[in-house]
């Protein structure tokens, strides 16, 4: 049974993992933002997360956040959506969240600037690319990123920050690392081309069972939530 004790150790176990990984490498562990991935977990392991110094929290559903999110110790500025977002779920996410890191169309990102707009405000967003073209999956395709950077730099109610990604599921930790590489490589290739250069620096990769090799390969944002909260049912 998880409890608020648990987080605490869990996240401090990941601390120290996130520096012996950045050492490994030459990075520095302040470059590396830990954020804490909230499906199903009850707000009170969210807010004990929280006050051990997690400063982003994930959100993979719209209206399990409209549920919990009065019931947290912090605002949107500590939240990211993060899970496939349909469009008709746009409109409850404006006032709940910073930054919604899973775009992957242009009519998606049209209907967050339409949202968005309505209230006045901007919104960081992140490109989900689909790194492995895998046809279940959501994200957009990489053939397909030119031309959807072109059409969100249009709009005046985002921000492009980066890009985020799942790679395929696999045993094999040299395959993960070659979709980390890609990813990377497509940061960079990006940064050359997107108008706002300096802010559009956000790599966000890397979940529980792979957030060492992520950072390994460029991650800046890694997305951790068995690892902090425990195994969860998403029954």
């Amino acid at each position: 049974m998880v409890n608020e004790q648990t987080v605490r150790d869990n996240i401090s176990r990941i601390r120290e993992n996130i520096a012996d990984a950045c050492a490994k490498c030459g990075r520095n562990p302040e470059e590396i933002t830990l954020m804490a991935v909230t499906k199903t977990v009850p707000p009170h392991l969210v807010n004990a997360a929280y006050k051990c110094g997690i400063s982003l929290f994930g959100e993979n559903k719209t209206q399990e956040l409209c549920e919990k999110f009065d019931d947290y110790d912090f605002g949107e500025d500590k939240i990211h959506f993060i899970g496939h977002l349909q469009s008709n779920k746009v409109k409850y996410l404006p006032r709940k969240v910073s930054m919604i890191q899973s775009v992957s169309s242009v009519s998606l990102a049209n209907e967050i600037e339409k949202q968005f707009a309505k209230h006045d405000k901007t919104v960081d967003v992140l490109i989900e690319v689909n790194i492995g073209e895998e046809p279940q999956k959501s994200g957009a395709m990489p053939k397909d990123l030119e031309n959807l950077v072109k059409e969100i730099e249009k709009l005046p109610h985002l921000n492009l920050r980066g890009f985020m990604t799942i790679p395929p599921f696999t045993h094999n930790i040299l395959e993960t690392e070659k979709y980390f590489f890609k990813m990377y490589e497509i940061l960079l290739d990006f940064q050359l081309k997107i108008v706002d250069n300096i802010r559009a620096n956000i790599l966000s990769m890397g979940m529980s069972d792979d957030y060492k090799v992520a950072i390994a390969h460029g991650a800046t944002v890694i997305r951790v939530g068995s690892a902090i909260f425990g195994e969860r049912n998403y029954n």
